[in-house]
């Protein structure tokens, strides 16, 4: 039926009047019909349109067939493209909420160590020390969750050992700015606090730092944020295994850490804190007999000209957790530094500590520095610092007891690269 019609149609297009006219001497005018031998003169043009109908009717199929194809592909083509761009706009969102930080404090200096007993020690000679690479990623799935992952590496050159570690892997809920949740290994309460102020990490560990009296992270779960208008009130508080984040192993009880930080005006913070706990040394079966427990305070002002600050520490058995016999200690620390230039700053510290008060009053130590800072670029400063310390303390040999004192001098650049 179709190729009757398509004939029917190009019979019209080629012209049906000629066919007709050269048809029509052949009709018998007296009948009005048509006799077999005009019949067969019809014929040949008859075949001729039929080429021509079957012709055009395969053209149409193919052309359909063609049609049909090219819908396809430009229907897969543009399904590829939209989940094309549905994959990288996910990326572009996972890079976009994801960022990577990094931070190096490193040095090259001269040490002098001598023991009063002994005389010059392994420590003493020229080396670089790479006393920590933090390397940081962090990544925000929405305004309330994200999560971190740094590292710690360092390098020291008279233990000559290379070592690395995760110091920081938590989960973060921040319902508000004064309410931040955070679950894993996190910053402490006190330790980074005090940093922020003092401002001289990659120079010198904090006096409570330095003298391994408490965790600059660890395992558990910690609640901080900021109070009141202007954040004139901030607070922290951790419950953690207690034995740093170095080691996050399972202890029979937990430990906690709390500061509470009072902003009177810009710049200028009085904060209080404490510790008690077993310091993760009390298991299922080894009894700890001592708690150990710590105070804290600090008065400090800091801005980008000028900073002044005061740490003081008091701490009760944090060496005799699992001894019958108790201790105490404490210690303070006095820090300051002036900008002289655009980039320049003079800074000093005085730390005095005595670290075994009841059992060995003998035991103390005393550490200063002092030196020039240079901003070299955004994230990079360099330093010359001169540091002396002298640790105390009573031995038993030679008979009879005596104090044998450890006198170190150290010279040489200090330096922080942050990304």
């Amino acid at each position: 039926m179709r190729s009757r019609l398509i004939a029917v149609a190009i019979a019209a297009g080629l012209g049906i009047t000629s066919f007709t006219t050269a048809a029509a001497p052949l009709q018998n005018q007296t009948t009005g019909t048509v006799s077999s031998a005009e019949v067969e003169l019809l014929k040949p043009q008859l075949a001729v349109l039929q080429a021509k109908v079957d012709e055009l009717e395969q053209r149409t199929d193919a052309q359909s067939e063609i049609n049909v194809s090219t819908g396809q592909a430009v229907e897969k083509a543009t399904n590829v493209t939209a989940a094309s761009d549905k994959q990288f706009a996910a990326l572009e969102k996972a890079v976009n909420n994801t960022s990577l930080s990094g931070k190096m404090y490193f040095d090259f200096t001269n040490v002098d160590q001598k023991n009063s007993d002994t005389g010059k020690t392994n420590a003493s000679g020229n080396g670089l020390d790479v006393k920590r690479f933090y390397l940081g990623i962090d990544h925000k799935f929405n305004d309330v969750w994200s999560a971190n992952l740094t590292t710690d590496f360092n390098y020291v050159s008279n233990d000559g050992e290379t070592n690395l570690f995760v110091k920081k892997a938590y989960v973060q809920a921040k319902f508000d700015q004064a309410a931040v949740f955070r679950i894993g290994s996190a910053d402490m309460p006190w330790i980074p606090f005090v940093e922020k102020y003092y401002g001289f990490r990659y120079v010198e560990p904090t006096t409570t730092d330095r003298l391994k009296y408490a965790n600059s992270a660890d395992w558990g779960m910690h609640l901080g944020g900021d109070i009141g208008a202007g954040k004139s009130l901030n607070y922290a508080v951790s419950i953690v295994n207690g034995n740093g984040y170095k080691n996050p192993g399972r202890s029979k009880g937990v430990d906690v850490e709390g500061r509470v930080g009072f902003v009177p005006v810009d710049n200028m913070v009085v904060a209080i804190g404490g510790y008690s706990g077993h310091r993760g040394q009390q298991t299922e079966n080894t009894s700890a007999p001592n708690t150990a427990q710590r105070g804290d305070l600090m008065v400090a002002w800091a801005n980008d000209a000028f900073r002044l600050g005061a740490e003081y520490f008091t701490a009760k058995n944090w060496n005799n957790v699992l001894t019958t016999a108790t201790d105490k200690a404490d210690g303070y620390s006095v820090w300051g530094s002036v900008a002289i230039a655009d980039g320049v700053n003079l800074f000093a510290r005085y730390d005095n500590a005595k670290l075994s008060k009841t059992l060995d009053g003998a035991n103390k130590d005393v550490y200063y520095n002092a030196g020039v800072e240079f901003q070299l670029t955004k994230g990079f400063k360099l330093a010359g610092v001169w540091k002396h310390e002298q640790a105390d303390k009573s031995v038993g040999t030679p008979v009879p007891p005596h104090v044998q004192n450890v006198k170190t001098n150290e010279i040489g650049v200090f330096g922080e690269v942050a990304f």
